[in-house]
């Protein structure tokens, strides 16, 4: 009863990742199929790298001379933001038992949006709650990977623009943390110094700094924030 209870209460959380995963899986499957690959290889590398955008690049090392410190370094650049998104959830995992291997194996961008904002109605278990979120997701891309990767040859319309969806879904996110006023401040840090970091330093490599700067400033400003939430439910 503890596992369905919580399994509903997630699911409606995971709708918009659903249509998100799906059409971008299906459009990974779909190119990996068009460098020659069999369906399997989608499948799999969705369920075994379950990185995204590292899954797409991935598709293309397996093309070139093998080179293992290559992809080892274009795996750490383009994934290095999750040691930020770990150091976050360190507190919301704890005492999550054997549940926290998979929470961690499967936190992605999304499942850790939701799973970092988002709190578990009052009779779920929290750390069920946010197993099944991670899990939905992780079911969703391999689902729409796999999907692609059969359809991928009878599908022959231009897909070119369909990853702008995580993109529009990450601005939903966002606006619904907003609204629930408990992250504006952390939002505007997040804006502000990106904005910055992303004028001096080039496209390609703003991120990483951009993310060490925003976790010093919400470290040295953690005590007023988690003061200022004890003072909102108070008064709610």
């Amino acid at each position: 009863m503890k596992k369905m209870n919580a399994l509903k209460a997630a699911f409606p959380f995971t709708i918009p990742i659903f249509a998100g995963f799906v059409f971008l899986g299906i459009s990974y499957g779909i190119f990996m199929n068009k460098l020659g690959f069999s369906f399997w290889y989608p499948t799999f590398m969705a369920m075994f790298i379950f990185a995204g955008s590292m899954e797409f690049i991935a598709g293309n090392l397996l093309l070139l001379p093998f080179n293992p410190l290559n992809a080892f370094v274009l795996a750490l650049i383009i994934n290095a933001r999750h040691i930020f998104y770990g150091i976050s959830m360190l507190k919301p995992f704890e005492n999550s038992g054997k549940k926290k291997f998979f929470l961690i194996y499967g936190m992605c961008d999304e499942s850790f949006s939701i799973n970092f904002s988002v709190k578990a109605p009052e009779n779920v278990d929290k750390h069920w709650f946010m197993f099944f979120i991670t899990v939905l997701n992780y079911l969703y891309w391999v689902l729409g990977s796999f999907l692609g990767g059969v359809l991928g040859n009878f599908i022959k319309f231009n897909t070119k623009g369909i990853e702008f969806v995580m993109t529009a879904l990450f601005v939903v996110i966002f606006l619904e943390q907003w609204k629930n006023k408990e992250g504006n401040i952390s939002s505007i840090v997040g804006i502000v110094v990106s904005a910055i970091c992303l004028i001096f330093l080039k496209e390609k490599v703003f991120i990483i700094p951009s993310m060490i700067i925003i976790l010093i400033f919400l470290s040295i400003m953690r005590k007023k924030l988690e003061n200022r939430r004890h003072i909102e439910e108070e008064l709610v």
